[in-house]
């Protein structure tokens, strides 16, 4: 499956470092996450594949998130990668980091 990532995102996985995602990149468990997230998308044929893995999570979003899709970051947290599937089954464009999805407030 192809990946796209921009902007913050892109700065995150090619360097590891981010001002917009310092969250991530202080805590070494959501970062592997993030990590493992993404090549587990990389090897997969499609968006079956993310079904098929429960640790994901993987959902179709509703409501305010209509059209996107999201996977858990971690067990252990509620960091969600929100993404746009692009045909289908092919591209997936990764759009944020949320740990709101289930409108946890800190």
């Amino acid at each position: 499956m192809i990946v796209i990532a921009e902007g913050e995102l892109k700065e995150l996985l090619m360097t590891g470092k981010s001002r917009k995602y310092k969250r991530i990149t202080n805590n070494k468990d959501l970062y592997n996450g993030l990590r493992r997230v993404i090549s587990f998308m990389l090897a997969a044929e499609n968006t079956n594949d993310l079904q098929t893995a429960s640790f994901l999570h993987y959902e179709k979003l509703k409501h305010d998130y209509s059209g996107l899709s999201s996977v858990r970051l971690s067990n252990r947290y509620v960091h969600r990668l929100i993404f746009l599937e692009e045909n289908d089954k092919i591209t997936l464009k990764l759009i944020e980091i949320d740990d709101t999805h289930y409108g946890n407030k800190k």
